[in-house]
């Protein structure tokens, strides 16, 4: 495809220039949500999900904890992982003092408990009422947890201050 100049010098796809207003607005959401903070975000988000299933699958199916029991236990242990890839490489938090650190911490759990509570709810209301399987629901609650620690994560832990 030919490239041309748009108006802030960029090239640019003809596809991407062209007249289709639904194509302009997909690659104008491109690229308004494909940065490297989202992208870092999506894949630190992939593999706190990994650590967060394994985990469970670990603790639940073949420890036998209750699933209530083992998703809390679970929840505790990839939570302190997110913190961490997300305070170092996502966000690119920067250490200033210990003080600062407890409350980003202290933030980040606040936020993580209610999308907590959110899937607790999630896996009692579908896995232990309507018997659901549990590793679909844990799925489905997945993306819902993402989308909603990234924002709080964004709005409310790691507040870049401007300068």
């Amino acid at each position: 495809m030919e490239a041309k100049k748009d108006e802030d010098g960029k090239k640019r796809s003809v596809l991407r220039a062209g007249k289709n207003p639904l194509i302009r607005l997909f690659f104008k959401l491109w690229d308004i949500f494909m940065t490297r903070e989202v992208l870092t975000y999506l894949i630190s988000g992939v593999l706190t999900t990994v650590v967060n299933w394994v985990l469970y699958w670990l603790i639940v199916e073949k420890f036998g904890m209750e699933e209530l029991s083992g998703n809390a236990l679970d929840w505790v242990l990839t939570v302190a992982f997110a913190y961490a890839i997300n305070a170092f490489w996502v966000f690119e938090s920067k250490f200033t003092d210990w003080s600062a650190e407890r409350r980003k911490i202290l933030k980040f759990y606040t936020a993580r408990l209610f999308t907590f509570v959110i899937e607790e709810g999630g896996i009692f209301i579908f896995v232990k009422q309507l018997e659901f399987n549990g590793l679909v629901i844990k799925a489905v609650l997945a993306v819902i947890v993402i989308i909603l620690n990234y924002v709080f994560s964004k709005l409310f832990v790691f507040l870049k201050k401007s300068a």
